[in-house]
């Protein structure tokens, strides 16, 4: 890789790790309903794709590249990743989000007649595995309604990405599938009302927006700057860092040091994934990452 390449590639997973950080430190302490924050953070980011994506498309006609069903999928991750931290730890939500993204994706192209070779079979159950163990009953066990909403996040991320493969303009179809998301976050505020008050203070505000524009809007951007130089799979494996950076930085930041089951579960996930990512399967369909 070049330089060039190195740099946007660290500044993007440091912009995909910042999400959990930003979002845990404001729901946190209560400086923002989830509902509120995913509103929020949607919008910030279909205004700064936006910008981006009609700075950089030749076409006029980009913002046709996204769907309603790519958009109900962003969504979905938004608002079950926000409601999820609300009870995790940055670093345990992050483990979960990540290795169910993964597994998703994994399942789909089994479903499509992908064969995985002995060893990539092995780091597949070995990541099941560690988020099994990960989750089991127990005194240093993520909440369990948390680490459901935060599995289907995953999922929802996974179906997402799987919608966009191919896509052409991946940034203009973003930007687009941001700003048809935010509808759906308007109804979903609206929903929340009739079971407590949204509040937000200054505080959660500025967290949202800038987890929507910085860390989302400009993060993709980067990552889709930097995916002309990298193939999907080196792509996939140094995304196996972004837990890492989460607990890193909820460590150091947010006063969140992980557990020992932490620890062991995540680097049992992180083995297996970059286990069945280090061989190629056969007819492997090809696949567009986060």
């Amino acid at each position: 890789m070049t330089a060039k390449t190195i740099v946007l590639t660290t500044a993007a997973l440091v912009g995909f790790a910042s999400n959990s950080l930003l979002c845990r430190a404001a729901l946190s302490d209560g400086a923002i309903d989830a509902a509120s924050f995913t509103l929020v953070r949607l919008a910030s980011g279909a205004v700064v794709l936006a910008v981006l994506a009609r700075s950089w498309r030749r076409a006029a006609d980009g913002a046709s590249d996204g769907s309603w069903t790519a958009a109900a999928a962003l969504f979905g991750y938004a608002i079950a990743f926000s409601l999820a931290y609300l009870r995790l730890d940055a670093g345990a939500g992050a483990l979960i989000l990540f290795g169910c993204v993964q597994l998703t994706m994994f399942a789909w192209g089994l479903r499509r007649g992908e064969r995985l070779r002995p060893v990539q079979w092995i780091g597949f159950f070995a990541a099941v595995g560690g988020l099994v163990a990960l989750n089991l009953p127990g005194l240093k066990a993520p909440d369990p309604i948390g680490a459901l909403l935060m599995a289907s996040a995953g999922v929802a991320w996974g179906v997402y990405s799987l919608l966009g493969r191919g896509c052409q303009r991946p940034l203009a179809a973003t930007a687009s599938n941001f700003a048809r998301g935010v509808p759906f976050a308007l109804a979903a505020a609206g929903a929340a009302m009739t079971f407590s008050r949204p509040h937000a203070e200054l505080r959660g505000l500025v967290l949202a927006a800038t987890s929507g524009a910085l860390a989302s809007g400009v993060g993709y951007s980067l990552w889709y700057a930097a995916l002309r130089e990298l193939s999907a799979t080196r792509a996939a494996i140094v995304q196996l860092s972004v837990p890492v950076l989460t607990a890193s930085g909820a460590a150091l930041v947010l006063g969140e040091p992980p557990s020992a089951r932490t620890v062991g579960a995540g680097a049992t996930i992180l083995a297996g994934v970059a286990l069945a990512l280090a061989f190629r399967a056969q007819a492997v369909p090809r696949q567009t990452l986060e």
